[in-house]
């Protein structure tokens, strides 16, 4: 199936967690093991869930240093997560290419989150994307 299966099962899993269920291995085991999927799958959708809740703090941060206009407690769930896991993606995978990270939260975006969902969630990712690439440059 790929990544971005993964990547929306850490959706799943996390919009789980957002919404109150805190025993997270027990929703990472409800989400993953509910249906039979890639080991290679699951492997990537565990480690994106757990660098997003180790790295949480930062990451929103980060969102919230970009936003222009709009305030953070505005953002629905659903974009909202799909920010922290793209975010998550653009600081701490350096094995997966920016563009990548973005494009794949893009998408998901359009398939779970409202009309304006796409065009948000890259507004954010490439301000973030920007601003480490000219940090890192310094």
């Amino acid at each position: 199936m790929g990544r971005r299966l993964a990547r929306e099962l850490a959706l799943k899993v996390l919009y789980r967690h957002e919404e109150g269920d805190t025993d997270l291995p027990g929703a990472m085991n409800s989400v993953l093991e509910t249906k039979i999927y890639e080991k290679s799958d699951k492997d990537f959708s565990r480690t994106l869930v757990e660098r997003t809740m180790k790295n949480m703090e930062q990451i929103d941060r980060e969102i919230i240093g970009v936003l222009q206009n709009w305030e953070y407690d505005r953002i629905s769930v659903v974009d909202k997560i799909i920010l922290r896991i793209g975010t998550c993606e653009l600081i701490y995978f350096d094995d997966i290419p920016s563009q990548i990270s973005i494009n794949e939260a893009i998408e998901i975006g359009k398939k779970y989150g409202g009309n304006e969902s796409g065009r948000f969630i890259n507004g954010v990712l490439d301000a973030i994307r920007k601003s480490h690439e000219s940090s890192n440059n310094q």
